[in-house]
């Protein structure tokens, strides 16, 4: 083979295949025109719409976030002060504690109402209920002959039972 009869078979394909090449451009031709109306069809027809939505999403993003921002619970720290170890001059005053008949966990409700705890506070650092300390709240205040957390307390330093 000679290097010439490549390029003798080159216009040979060519004219054995015109239509079938034609056929081909055509196509492609065809091709590019839809794809170039459809193109034109959703974005240039559409260009409103299509730039209402995207503005409508960007605000539903922006709005999402605002309230995630404006809802988000802030928590903030307030430090109560317990005192954990009873002052050495405190000394409990066993008989006023036995003739009230004060059970070691009344005592304790006791102490910790006088750190200003609440209820609820409490039943969760006694692990029982709520309805527990409401239960020896009120035993307390029966034995200490009182209506008041305040009261209950005043009455229980002036009695030696809390510091």
């Amino acid at each position: 083979m000679t290097k010439a009869e490549p390029m003798a078979s080159a216009p040979n394909f060519l004219t054995k295949n015109k239509s079938i090449i034609l056929y081909g451009v055509f196509l492609a031709a065809l091709l590019f025109l839809l794809k170039w109306l459809e193109l034109r069809f959703i974005i240039i027809n559409h260009a409103f719409e299509i730039y209402a939505g995207s503005i409508a999403v960007i605000f539903t993003g922006l709005g999402i976030w605002l309230a995630l921002k404006l809802t988000k619970p802030k928590t903030i720290l307030i430090e109560k002060k317990v005192f954990a170890e009873k002052p050495e001059s405190f000394i409990l005053n066993e008989k006023a504690l036995s003739e009230r008949n004060i059970s070691k966990r009344e005592l304790e409700v006791l102490q910790l109402l006088s750190a200003g705890l609440s209820n609820q506070e409490i039943a969760s650092r006694l692990f029982v209920s709520l309805n527990t300390i409401k239960t020896h709240n009120a035993r307390l205040f029966e034995k200490l002959d009182v209506k008041r957390r305040t009261q209950a307390i005043e009455t229980a330093k002036r009695l030696n039972l809390i510091p």
